[in-house]
């Protein structure tokens, strides 16, 4: 029996209100400075690193053997993919000819860039993504990568404890730099029950994340977390959310994950706006507020003069179809459209954002205290199952994702 997990849920869950898609449904028709050169530029005082930085290695809670570059150049180079090592990791570059590019690491698998192609022939970077100094155990300087695009999951079953994924081994390439480049990495759990595939997609006017599940397991598996994306902008001020109107929606503490950002002082102010919104919060504790809320309720009717936990949800329905993301706030929406479009007017352009197989929208936005283009000039959208796990039967196949789609090509 495996032991007790705080992603336990304490509810029963509901049905789901809409089917799964199939991702490709949505898709379109057609030194510290070396780590740096491999994501969005930050001007060098918000990465807060030295030009004298040596060779790095990427910092890491998991422990990453060294990927063999040779090995991967021999094998899957080609189709529009090249490979460079950083330190104890590589960096994969996927390149189309219209000038279009996405990088991920490996192994950890963060995306750690996506420049989509404009119609002014440019190119423009829509991810954010950070690169700080940190010193490791030996005391010796690593470099600490978060933002991008990454998988924060947690699964569990009645025949084995929680586990997360962490690194990702590259399984296959394929595709044309022509139009379209895959990439496919894989990752199984320790007792080979659990078996996963990321497969990330390059399009011209397209990136997406498609997570498969497979379980092999005699007993249901639950799935809990998601893909959450940093999207760079001008300042939160200067972004607008379109197509939101009408969603329900729960005021959430933000995910604390290796690779999400999240300002030391979020929450600690109050904030104009709906809410409040109460420091950080694991990926593991995301289930832990439902219970304390249920637990409260109970409390009350035993003795009325108890005040409500603070961590209580605040629920609401988001009555604001051009929302201005100015506030810090945190949400998870349900029943929230499958697509949806960010709008930044500071750099004059948008991107669609959609999801498939999951139910849920988890959106944070450090508020518009900080400076603009700083290291915080983000916000985060997650395509995830947090409220609600999503169950994977015995021999069932789950498949989720997320796109993001570039309207300003032509």
């Amino acid at each position: 029996m495996a032991s007790p997990s705080i992603f336990s849920p304490k509810f029963t869950p509901t049905s789901n209100k809409y089917p799964s898609i199939a991702l490709s449904s949505m898709m379109s028709t057609k030194s510290l400075t070396s780590f740096s050169s491999h994501l969005p530029s930050i001007p060098l005082q918000y990465v807060n690193c030295k030009r004298d930085f040596p060779i790095a290695k990427v910092a890491s809670s998991i422990p990453y053997e060294p990927v063999n570059q040779d090995y991967l150049e021999g094998e899957f180079s080609g189709h529009g993919v090249t490979f460079e090592g950083i330190g104890d990791s590589c960096v994969a570059k996927m390149e189309l000819q219209n000038g279009s590019i996405a990088k991920l690491m490996l192994p950890s698998g963060l995306i750690t860039s996506y420049k989509a192609h404009m119609w002014h022939q440019g190119v423009v970077e829509l991810l954010h993504t950070s690169v700080s100094e940190g010193v490791d155990d030996d005391d010796e300087e690593e470099a600490i990568i978060q933002g991008g695009i990454s998988l924060a999951l947690s699964f569990e079953s009645d025949d084995q404890d929680s586990w997360s994924p962490s690194t990702w081994s590259l399984h296959q390439v394929s595709g044309s730099p022509a139009d379209t480049i895959q990439i496919e990495m894989i990752c199984n759990d320790p007792g080979g029950k659990i078996r996963l595939k990321h497969i990330v997609t390059l399009e011209e006017d397209f990136l997406s994340s498609e997570l498969v599940v497979s379980n092999s397991s005699s007993t249901s598996l639950k799935l809990l977390g998601g893909v959450i994306s940093h999207l760079t902008v001008s300042s939160p001020d200067a972004i607008y959310v379109l197509g939101l109107e009408g969603s329900s929606f729960f005021t959430r503490k933000p995910i604390l994950s290796e690779f999400v950002i999240t300002p030391p002082d979020f929450g600690l102010k109050d904030q104009p706006g709906y809410g409040q919104v109460y420091g950080k919060m694991s990926l593991g504790a995301l289930m832990s507020t439902l219970s304390a809320r249920k637990q409260s309720n109970a409390d009350e009717t035993e003795n009325s003069n108890l005040s409500a936990s603070e961590d209580e949800d605040i629920e609401g329905e988001e009555d604001d179809g051009y929302k201005q993301l100015t506030d810090e706030m945190c949400r998870i929406y349900t029943y929230a459209p499958r697509a949806f479009t960010v709008m930044d007017r500071g750099r004059r352009n948008s991107l669609s954002v959609g999801r498939s197989g999951y139910e849920e929208l988890y959106m944070m936005s450090p508020g518009s205290n900080h400076e603009f283009y700083s290291k915080y000039a983000f916000i985060c959208v997650g395509q995830s199952a947090m409220l609600k796990p999503i169950i994977v039967s015995p021999g069932d196949e789950w498949r989720g994702g997320m796109f993001l789609h570039n309207p300003n090509l032509e």
